[in-house]
């Protein structure tokens, strides 16, 4: 059997470097943002996801995104460019529940980024029609300070 073909990485990204799309706190002027700024990361562009997303509120505290199979649209989203030596560090201080894997752009390629485990959406409010979090935190007027 032959194994399937590697995900496509983004090509902006540097040597040393692994691309992550990130999708809510850790964006530029989010609450989270300066973690991502103290392990080195550096903003390359803004993103769309393939439109296989859906994205809920976590208590209106961070979104969680799960690739569907029915119900999905294009999520916004950032992409950055983090140190391979610091992604740990990153990922074992996001929220419970929070993980990484290959996001699926609609340009093709599939970086890494920050989906949620299906157990951590359940009760929690759909947000997928609004297209992102950063609508989401406008809409209802989110403090980005604590």
């Amino acid at each position: 059997m032959t194994p399937p073909p590697r995900p496509i990485d983004a090509p902006d990204v540097p040597p040393g470097h692994v691309g992550l799309v990130v999708n809510g706190g850790l964006m530029r002027g989010m609450r989270a943002h300066g973690r991502l700024a103290a392990a080195g990361a550096v903003f390359l562009r803004e993103v769309r996801t393939a439109p296989v997303y859906r994205l809920w509120s976590i208590e209106d505290r961070h979104p969680g995104m799960i690739r569907s199979a029915a119900g999905g649209a294009s999520i916004a989203a950032e992409l950055h460019a983090i140190p391979r030596a610091t992604l740990a560090q990153v990922v074992e201080e996001e929220a419970d529940g929070l993980c990484v894997g290959r996001v699926l752009l609609d340009d093709g390629t599939a970086p890494l980024g920050v989906l949620i485990e299906p157990r951590r959406v359940e009760g929690m409010e759909e947000i997928t029609a609004l297209g992102g979090w950063r609508a989401h935190v406008e809409a209802r007027a989110i403090p980005q300070d604590r």
